[in-house]
């Protein structure tokens, strides 16, 4: 059995897991900071490593991409789905393949480096993946030093001296520091992107780490969309007078978010204003209609997640990023689930019976179906409808 604890002539990387394993392999994008430190979770997806490093919602987490050939496509400035990357690093199984794509202005190695982001290539993501499998999600350190030399004991210490993501308030850390208004609707051949329809409602959407495909999306509806910070009063908020209100995705624990969001949305909802959640989004709502949330075992991340809409029988394929979940058994009598995963049963959706509110789990926004999901955009704008002043 060869000695793990000895850096392999070939290696310039490792990534050191709080359990002590140990996975050599070679480093890429920007040499590593004291930020390349966070949970290590699995990604399905075979493409959209771009969206996925952008999302804010992967904030403190280093993501390992099971499919193994990541980098073809390269980046571009389209994609972004915020102003930067958030995640805390990228693991994969193969060296960065150079870009083939006429949408490409340069490789994902040097756009890395750019954003001071981390790689690894040339470990075993199967195994890392059955490991995070069977153990559950894990803190890991991504360790690619400028002077060649990984010391294993500080990866370790300061990994297992991380705190984790349950009770953590990420959105705080996300969010927009004040409110903007956003007109840009979805992407289309060949003109790319669009702008709004004539017919459009007042919509106030509140930023736990929202990604610009759902303000696209929701512009693209029929909305006229002003964002707002995380920690916006209600107060606030209603005094833009909007028709509708949207709860967006975003990381870390809902419950420690919640202390200061479930009294806003509260509010929101006394005040009759439809509301419509997604990802962390239909986490608060849910906690604040009075259900509880757990983190799970190892999460759904990945765009081809099979949901099941329990209104119309159908299934969607969607995109989820997530550690968290409603609990459905604890449910009050007004609230009805809407959606179930049909890889573990478990909640992507809700409506409450007492106030013009829904919320799913997954991303609609990420169009892996690829038009699967914009039904939710539209059947928010038609709650907005049936809810204004006659």
């Amino acid at each position: 059995m060869p000695d793990i604890s000895q850096q392999p002539d070939d290696a310039t990387a490792a990534l050191v897991l709080s359990d002590g394993s140990i996975f050599w392999g070679k480093g890429f994008g920007a040499f590593s900071s004291e930020k390349s430190i966070g949970e290590v979770c699995f990604s399905t997806g075979m493409t959209g490593y771009q969206e996925t490093l952008t999302d804010p919602s992967y904030a403190e987490q280093i993501i390992t991409f099971t499919f193994p050939y990541i980098g073809n496509v390269g980046t571009n400035h389209e994609d972004n789905e915020s102003p930067r990357v958030f995640a805390h690093g990228l693991i994969v199984k193969e060296p960065p393949t150079e870009p083939a794509n006429w949408r490409s202005h340069e490789s994902l190695d040097t756009w890395l480096k750019k954003h001071e982001v981390t790689g690894i290539f040339g470990i075993d993501t199967r195994r890392l993946t059955m490991l995070i499998r069977d153990k559950g999600a894990q803190t890991a350190a991504l360790v690619f030093p400028y002077h060649g030399v990984v010391d294993l004991k500080v990866a370790l210490e300061n990994t297992r001296a991380w705190p984790g993501i349950k009770g953590m308030d990420i959105a705080k850390k996300v969010t927009c520091t004040a409110p903007y208004t956003w007109d840009e609707g979805l992407w289309h051949w060949p003109k790319g992107y669009g702008s709004a329809p004539p017919k459009r409602r007042k919509v106030v959407a509140i930023d736990y780490g929202i990604k610009r495909n759902i303000l696209r999306c929701l512009v693209s509806a029929g909305c006229t969309v002003t964002v707002v910070p995380a920690m916006t009063t209600a107060e606030e908020i209603l005094s833009l007078r909007p028709e509708g209100v949207f709860l967006s995705n975003g990381p870390g624990d809902p419950a420690a978010t919640g202390h200061y969001a479930i009294p806003t949305i509260h509010t929101i909802l006394e005040a009759g204003i439809p509301l419509f959640g997604i990802c962390l989004g239909h986490q608060l709502l849910a906690l604040t209609l009075g259900a509880e949330t757990y983190k799970m075992h190892q999460g759904h991340r990945g765009c081809n997640q099979p949901v099941k809409d329990l209104t119309t029988g159908k299934v969607e394929i969607t995109s989820q990023n997530h550690g968290f979940v409603v609990d459905t058994n604890t449910f009050p009598h007004d609230v009805h689930a809407t959606h179930v995963s049909l890889f573990d049963g478990t909640n992507e959706g809700l409506a409450s019976d007492r106030y013009a509110a829904f919320s799913v789990q997954y991303h609609p926004e990420a169009s892996p179906g690829p038009c699967d999901n914009f039904y939710l955009f539209e059947r928010f704008v038609r709650l907005i409808d049936d809810h204004a002043p006659k």
